[in-house]
């Protein structure tokens, strides 16, 4: 058995804030991770963490500032030999031909307004987990994956929660969280609250 991890984040930018008014979710970004340290990590969202605007399919650095002091949630599951091939297989097909894929933002939009607007070539995260969990064969959604949301995610997958806090805390004490049921950086309440230190980045950089 293979274990994979689904990573989900808040940035606290302003385009996260908005998807937040509309879901009531704490966490709306999720990311799909292939081992415990969280080096190998995929998404779809800013290519450039310089640049809101230009978006697509990404590896994603989780040691950039933009990441380290953001919230998370990180679940691991397990899947088969095969599968956990197959997963890789559909990242790297992805990877070889990023340049053709979008950031699907109109996608998110249809949601928002429980309306189906699917766009070939285009993906937003959680949507890109749900193509690459089916076509791996590892899990099967009751509705199109043009509508999965993170929430989503964690209640068809139902991994296991490992860790909750900021991302360098785990990414310090990566390998203690995998032997704990849940570990809860900082809070005492239901999500990781942990003091966040001032981005450097200007104005701009924080809108998704």
């Amino acid at each position: 058995m293979k274990r994979v991890y689904i990573l989900l984040t808040d940035t606290g930018t302003v385009f996260t804030k908005c998807i937040r008014v509309f879901t009531g979710k704490k966490y709306n970004h999720a990311s799909l991770g292939l081992d415990l340290q969280l080096n190998q990590v995929y998404s779809f969202g800013r290519k450039k963490v310089t640049n809101p605007f230009d978006g697509g399919f990404v590896k994603e650095n989780l040691y950039q500032d933009f990441f380290l002091q953001a919230s998370c949630q990180v679940y691991c599951f397990e899947v088969a030999e095969e599968q956990f091939e197959r997963l890789q297989d559909t990242v790297q097909a992805f990877g070889l031909d990023s340049a053709k894929y979008k950031y699907n933002l109109l996608g998110l939009v249809g949601i928002a307004l429980r309306q189906h607007w699917n766009r070939k070539d285009a993906y937003f995260c959680s949507q890109f987990l749900a193509h690459v969990f089916e076509e791996s064969q590892t899990v099967r959604f009751s509705k199109p994956i043009y509508l999965i949301t993170p929430t989503d995610l964690i209640e068809a997958v139902q991994p296991r929660l490992v860790y909750e806090g900021t991302v360098d805390e785990y990414l310090a004490n990566s390998a203690t969280y995998i032997e704990s049921p849940i570990t809860v950086y900082g809070t005492s309440q239901k999500y990781g609250t942990s003091s966040v230190k001032k981005w450097g980045f200007p104005v701009i950089n924080r809108f998704f």
